[in-house]
């Protein structure tokens, strides 16, 4: 028996062309692709479930605000409606907008992180983990135990562990440890919740230690809605409420607005420190732009302001939930595991090129072609503890039908596993190769 799937809270008012191409045109198209889904050509992708990231459909409401966008150079009306919803949602003193979330842990790790420094987290994800290494920072993962097996069924398995918190802290010095993070939810490890009693805890021990503690903001609103389903002393809030409390236990934040605030471009940089925030303008203004448009058109702005408010919307997070979870009841019925218990934005199996040859269904590999790296001290490479392909699911995008052709797709493959072989590197930069490495059937 599947999961129930939630109807859509919206209707459909623009539709896109999709083209199925043939599997000779898909094999050709790999070859071209040197075997990385990132490098194929989006004309030839038939679902794309690669990220989740800017590949959403915006609303009418965030057309009609672009349409207001105010394109001036510095103190645009469009930054003024911004600055209103981002204090009104998550209460820091000061904010900057970002181009996109990358941009915004670049400036903070400019102005922070020394080399030899570290910054700990639950789990860091790719471009804060490639930011902080390319200012010489050590990023370290101090995520639960039950994060790495993807059977259980723990309902918060994006926490950290407050002993191993404690622990790293007291072996490193506080003085090596420009500021702690959280990663909400916790998409290196299958797009986990992380509880406010967790949250609470972790943001007790940064606070003891005096270190300042951000969180990685990306999918606040799907982890506030997953803290309203399973932590019962939440039940009764709203998920805005819910996403108030959860800021108001940190210094700062970082987003990628092109999750939760559901536009195609954006990102925020917010904070309580003044003197840091001085900083932090400065290296905005070098990098990206003025403070009041940081990288980003007006219209852009206008847009964010808006999806910030309809990330939150109940009825639109039941659906998104609904549909995650649906996509993963379909593939485990068919025998194919997947994490459990379903995360927020995404399904994680394994077979990225298998499942764009069986079906053109872009997916994104999440294990050592993303992850792993040399160690800074001896040089041998130091592996994830998860192998995962994510096929991470656009907002307000896909429909049933799409789900199960999906699932379908899944199923075939597992026909014929045993004859599925792997691939290896014929190039590979040193930070974020998943982007741009090439590889060959093995």
């Amino acid at each position: 028996m599947t999961h129930p799937y939630t109807p859509e809270p919206f209707r459909i008012k623009m539709v896109e062309t999709i083209r199925l191409i043939t599997p000779a045109e898909r094999e050709s198209a790999l070859k071209e692709a040197g075997y990385n889904t990132f490098t194929l050509k989006a004309e030839d992708i038939f679902i794309d479930l690669l990220t989740d990231s800017g590949t959403g459909a915006m609303s009418s409401e965030q057309w009609a605000a672009i349409m207001r966008g105010d394109e001036s150079y510095a103190g645009a009306r469009s930054f003024v409606r911004l600055k209103a919803a981002v204090e009104d949602i998550f209460g820091f003193k000061f904010f900057v907008p970002t181009h996109q979330g990358r941009a915004a842990e670049n400036i903070l790790a400019a102005c922070v992180v020394k080399p030899g420094q570290y910054i700990p987290s639950n789990m860091h994800f790719d471009t804060t983990d490639a930011n902080i290494r390319a200012r010489g920072g050590r990023p370290t993962n101090l995520v639960i135990d039950e994060a790495f097996d993807p059977e259980n069924q723990h309902p918060f398995k994006g926490n950290m562990d407050i002993a191993k918190l404690r622990d790293f802290i007291e072996k490193t010095g506080v003085a090596n440890i420009p500021f702690g993070m959280m990663t909400v939810t916790n998409n290196a490890g299958g797009g986990q919740p992380i509880s406010m009693e967790n949250l609470k805890a972790v943001a007790a021990v940064y606070r003891e230690y005096k270190i300042p503690f951000f969180i990685d903001a990306a999918r606040y609103a799907e982890n506030s809605f997953f803290i309203k389903q399973r932590e019962s002393a939440y039940k009764d809030k709203s998920v805005k409420e819910i996403a108030h409390e959860m800021f108001s236990l940190a210094d700062g934040m970082t987003m990628s607005a092109k999750k939760d605030a559901i536009v195609n471009m954006g990102g925020l940089l917010c904070l309580n420190d003044e003197k840091l925030f001085m900083d932090i303008k400065n290296e905005l203004i070098l990098r990206e732009g003025f403070p009041t448009y940081g990288g980003l058109a007006g219209r852009d702005l206008d847009a964010m302001a808006v999806g910030l408010y309809e990330g939150l919307d109940e009825n639109y997070l039941a659906h998104r939930l609904g549909q995650t979870a649906y996509l993963a009841q379909r593939i485990n019925d068919a025998g194919i595991p997947t994490i459990q218990p379903t995360g927020g934005h995404a399904v994680y199996v394994a077979l990225a090129v298998e499942l764009y040859r069986e079906g053109a269904i872009r997916g994104g590999e999440i294990g050592s072609v993303m992850f792993a790296h040399p160690d800074p001290d001896t040089g041998s490479m130091i592996y994830p503890k998860l192998e995962l392909m994510r096929l991470a699911i656009p907002r307000r995008t896909y429909t049933q039908s799409h789900m199960d052709y999906v699932a379908n797709s899944l199923a075939n493959i597992k026909t014929r596993a045993a004859s599925i072989h792997g691939y290896k590197f014929t190039y590979a930069p040193e930070l974020l190769r998943h982007f741009t490495a090439r590889f060959e059937p093995l």
